[in-house]
């Protein structure tokens, strides 16, 4: 396995991004029903935000190789962390 390229990290930093707008989309389960007209459960919606949670976390993790130094530079991490915080206390 290689080091991830600058491009890699770019595209990982950007699929977060789909993670922190589908988190901030809305304010709870019935938001989410009256902008979608999705007729999930509140069940699978919290489901949903919790897979998006978790998929920041994993992502905010990444190391390089050699298991300790993160893959990230100069990224800014702060919608990612309030989209965290936001998603944790939807589900919770």
């Amino acid at each position: 396995m290689e080091e991830k390229t600058a491009d890699e990290i770019a595209a990982i930093f950007s699929a977060a991004g789909d993670s922190v707008t589908v988190i901030n989309a809305d304010a709870n389960f019935a938001a989410y029903g009256t902008r979608t007209g999705d007729t999930i459960t509140e069940a699978e919606w919290k489901a949903m935000i919790t897979r998006n949670v978790d998929h920041l976390e994993i992502i905010k993790a990444y190391k390089k190789l050699d298991e300790t130094t993160s893959i990230w530079t100069s990224e800014s991490f702060t919608a990612i962390d309030a989209a965290v915080t936001a998603g944790k206390a939807l589900v919770a």
